[in-house]
């Protein structure tokens, strides 16, 4: 047996559409990962957790409800994971709970962000250590808090000296960029990933994702549609820089009077306003054209997605699924929380200064004992 400790990882992301789990140990040669799972949102905590990301009626009794009954759902996760793999709680050094968005403002005179899921429940409910509360200290540093797996990205792909990037397409979409041996990195928030089109769909189809945007593809693009939701400021603005649900949702969307188009032709422009977005980003801001773009998340099994940026990018840059680099793309963010519960419970840095804009390296996270 290893003698290096077992982490549990745990992300909910912008989607919203439920926990990823990963139990893994982190050697010399790399993560090795034991088991990992997903596991859906009750519909009813899921309702909750979409209205607290806007402002609303009663939100604080509504947050600490919201924020208990999450808590012990990734505990329940957690312990299911364990469970399945034969893995009992005592071999676990920690757990790294990322928690659920609902609030993120890194660019207001009095900047926050505010993660829920008590990491004390969990540390009840599974009897492990918890290492939660992730982007704080980076925000009080002078950093933006996000994105944070940049750090774990630099960490697992360093290996080859190209310049490559790691592209999560979540909710959010969030890009890193990698260069030379030792791995300079970058990382920042593009724009939307899939929330617009996730949203766009759930309102004319009543169904959660566009499976392989499917639907999308059925659809035409408005090239003047697309131009008026690239004017948005938060394109242009020079990193660090992330944002979220809070700014990228459909109230967003109604400002462009999107009922004058098909909707198909709204979710087609929409993949190509996340497309887009990430190709301008790559042109403005990294040193070089990367030589891979490694794809992550649930955006990668949009072919829309995929094709689209496969044709619009530099044809020097190869679009690749993250999996031939040895990784599961539904569960990277999990995996890297674990790793960020393993950095803090070792006293390594999490963040990554260039990244985020913090005033230096900071351990990330607060410590919940068992």
């Amino acid at each position: 047996m290893s003698a290096e400790p077992l982490y549990l990882g745990v992300m909910t992301g912008t989607s919203l559409d439920g926990f990823d789990t990963v139990l893994a140990r982190f050697t010399a040669e790399g993560p090795q990962v034991v088991a990992s799972a997903a596991r859906p949102f009750d519909p009813t905590l899921r309702a909750e957790l979409l209205a607290l990301c806007s402002p609303g009626d009663n939100e604080i009794e509504r947050l600490g409800i919201a924020d208990l009954r999450l808590g012990e759902a990734i505990g329940d996760a957690c312990l299911a994971l364990l469970k399945a793999s034969e893995v009992t709680p005592d071999r676990v050094r920690a757990i790294g709970s990322h928690g659920q968005t609902i609030r993120h403002r890194p660019n207001q005179p009095h900047p926050f962000t505010l993660q829920i899921g008590d990491p004390n429940r969990i540390a009840e409910r599974t009897g492990i250590a918890v290492v939660g509360d992730f982007r704080r200290r980076d925000m009080a540093a002078g950093g933006q808090g996000a994105p944070l797996v940049p750090a774990f990205h630099r960490a697992v792909l360093s290996s080859t000296g190209d310049p490559q990037a790691v592209l999560n397409l979540g909710g959010i979409a969030n890009l890193t960029l990698l260069s030379g041996p030792q791995a300079d990195v970058l990382g920042f928030d593009t724009g939307p990933g899939n929330t617009l089109l996730d949203s766009w769909i759930q309102r004319h189809r009543a169904v959660p994702f566009d499976a392989g945007g499917a639907w999308g593809a059925s659809g035409t693009r408005q090239p003047e549609f697309l131009e008026a939701c690239l004017r948005d400021p938060y394109f242009s603005l020079p990193p660090p820089k992330s944002t979220g649900r809070e700014r990228f949702n459909l109230s967003w969307l109604e400002q462009f009077n999107p009922t004058r188009w098909a909707p198909e032709d709204v979710q087609a422009t929409l993949a190509a306003l996340t497309v887009e977005s990430v190709a301008r980003s790559l042109a403005a801001f990294a040193p070089e054209p990367p030589r891979r773009l490694w794809l992550a998340g649930g955006g990668r099994h949009n072919a829309l997605l995929r094709e689209g940026l496969a044709s619009t990018l530099n044809i020097q840059t190869e679009v690749r699924l993250i999996e031939e680099a040895g990784y599961d793309g539904d569960q990277l963010e999990a995996l890297a929380f674990a790793w960020l519960a393993a950095a803090h419970c070792e006293g390594r840095a999490g963040n990554v200064p260039a990244v985020t804009g913090a005033q230096g390296e900071r351990v990330l996270g607060a410590y919940y004992p068992p």
